[in-house]
């Protein structure tokens, strides 16, 4: 297959994908605390110890720092300033410590949707479909509308150590709270993706980084080439799914926007022009995910070296 300049096929190789090697201690310590403070003490006042989580990161996570700085420089095109890189730790605290609430319903939020027909679309349908996100904003905002939908079920389809950090968190909430799980890397994992579709399952799929064992297709993103995996949607390709593009955006104070837009649609693709139409689904999600990554900035949390790892 012919690859151009902006647009190429990246075989797998063997060094580990820097997001894996690098400890994101960071979520791990502030979903610790702050599952104990908020539970405890209510959204509001507990709230006052993000700045104090936000502040100790801004001082002392020089790595991270350097990296957030760089993709902020890049979302919004000038270099960010003291406040722009202090939000954007911020709001990643935000977003942790209302994952406590949202997965155990227990505060009000304000939530605008965008694209919840295309939701609701898919759900009568009774076919199942992907959405396919990124780690931008929270994806517990998504799981409201789910339940919005007439208990929707989603399920996720993530890399099992990543699965069990979250899940041993949230299991500490609520019953209900944790999340419902499909491990990637074992051999049945494609056979329950097609048994939870077929009865009409929603599957989620963070598609923003990378392994250093699969292809991966290298696209421009934010005004550098960066690597994004193929997988995902040559797996919705293969079971002729429809794919959504999601995210739940933070706004402050207690808003969120969650939107859902029209990213592929693989039913009734022939087997010779998978690839083809795979191709231009990635494309269109790289294409949107840097529109909101440009529109809130503050909400991208990828903090390593995203273009030198391509993701």
């Amino acid at each position: 297959m012919d690859a151009s300049r902006d647009e190429q096929l990246q075989r797998p190789g063997h060094t580990p994908a820097l997001w894996r090697t690098s400890a994101e201690r960071g979520s791990a310590f502030m979903l610790t605390v702050m599952r104990y403070l908020s539970l405890r003490f209510g959204r509001r006042a507990s709230r006052v110890v993000l700045y104090g989580i936000a502040a100790y990161f801004f001082m002392f996570a020089p790595t991270a720092r350097r990296h957030a700085r760089e993709y902020l420089r890049r979302a919004l095109g000038r270099e960010p300033s003291a406040r722009d890189r202090f939000l954007h730790l911020l709001y990643f605290a935000t977003t942790i410590h209302d994952r406590v609430y949202l997965a155990a319903g227990r505060a009000e939020f304000e939530l605008t949707v965008e694209g919840e027909p295309l939701v609701a679309d898919a759900r009568d349908a009774r076919c199942g479909a992907f959405l396919i996100g990124a780690h931008l904003g929270s994806f517990e905002a998504i799981r409201v509308i789910g339940q919005r939908q007439g208990d929707l079920e989603v399920v996720m389809a993530m890399y099992e150590d990543n699965a069990r950090k979250i899940n041993r968190s949230l299991a500490a909430i609520g019953p209900g709270s944790q999340l419902d799980v499909i491990a990637l890397g074992r051999l049945d994992a494609l056979l329950k993706l097609r048994d939870r579709l077929e009865h009409g399952a929603f599957v989620g799929v963070l598609a923003d980084r990378t392994l250093s064992d699969e292809p991966t297709l290298r696209l421009p993103f934010l005004g550098t080439p960066a690597n994004f995996p193929l997988g995902p949607f040559r797996v919705a390709a293969m079971l002729g799914r429809r794919v959504l593009f999601m995210a739940g955006l933070y706004r402050g104070d207690c808003r969120y926007h969650v939107v859902f837009e029209e990213l592929a649609d693989f039913a009734g693709v022939r087997p010779e022009a998978r690839e083809a139409a795979t191709r231009r689904a990635v494309g269109r999600y790289v294409e949107l995910l840097e529109r909101y990554c440009r529109g809130d900035p503050y909400n991208w949390f990828n903090f390593f070296d995203f273009w030198r790892d391509g993701g």
